[in-house]
């Protein structure tokens, strides 16, 4: 995602000094600066109609839903990944924060503290992601209704589920299936 210079928000295309000069971000992403281009200096119905034409799709979500969670791994601090590692295999457990923190012997704000400063993710973060990223893999591999979905991953409320994953990919959780559902065959 890029952030424009002028307004500090994140978009896919960004205008720099004057207008000058316009880019964007990540390879697929130059459909959007040819439509952008077109509507700029055509119109905004001729680009509608080549994007139309050559079927191309306006990404105006952005980057987010193509983005994947990678958390650092690399850091010094043992406990750290330790525990990171413990995650991985327990995310979707109730009291989690309290769990990592009983694991960790520390207090809640020193394993708060050196999370961050280790991944760079709150540990609250760091399990919404990991339970998010589980869910974005079910929504592209299965045909599991979303509220099962969500208690699979951790979350016993589907609407909060809803909210933080619309917040992570910038998509809903059927917006997101619909775009990158795996098609199954029927053999």
């Amino acid at each position: 995602m890029q952030r424009n210079y002028l307004s500090g928000e994140e978009v896919l295309i960004t205008s720099g000094i004057h207008q000058k000069f316009v880019m964007t971000g990540g390879v697929m992403s130059w459909h959007d600066l040819a439509l952008h281009l077109i509507a700029r200096y055509v119109g905004p119905m001729a680009a509608q109609t080549v994007a139309r034409f050559l079927m191309l799709q306006w990404h105006a979500e952005g980057q987010a839903p193509y983005i994947t969670f990678s958390p650092k791994l690399n850091h010094n601090d043992a406990l750290i990944l330790s525990l990171q590692k413990w995650l991985h295999n327990h995310f979707t457990e109730i009291n989690i924060i309290e769990k990592i923190i009983k694991r960790s012997g520390l207090a809640r704000r020193t394993i708060e503290r050196r999370f961050r400063e280790a991944t760079g993710y709150s540990p609250l973060s760091y399990i919404q992601n990991l339970r998010i990223a589980e869910a974005r893999s079910m929504l592209e591999q299965t045909n599991q209704a979303i509220e099962k979905i969500s208690f699979d991953v951790g979350y016993e409320n589907t609407a909060f589920f809803r909210r933080l994953f619309k917040r992570i990919t910038r998509l809903t959780p059927g917006a997101y299936r619909r775009k990158f559902q795996i098609a199954m065959s029927n053999e």
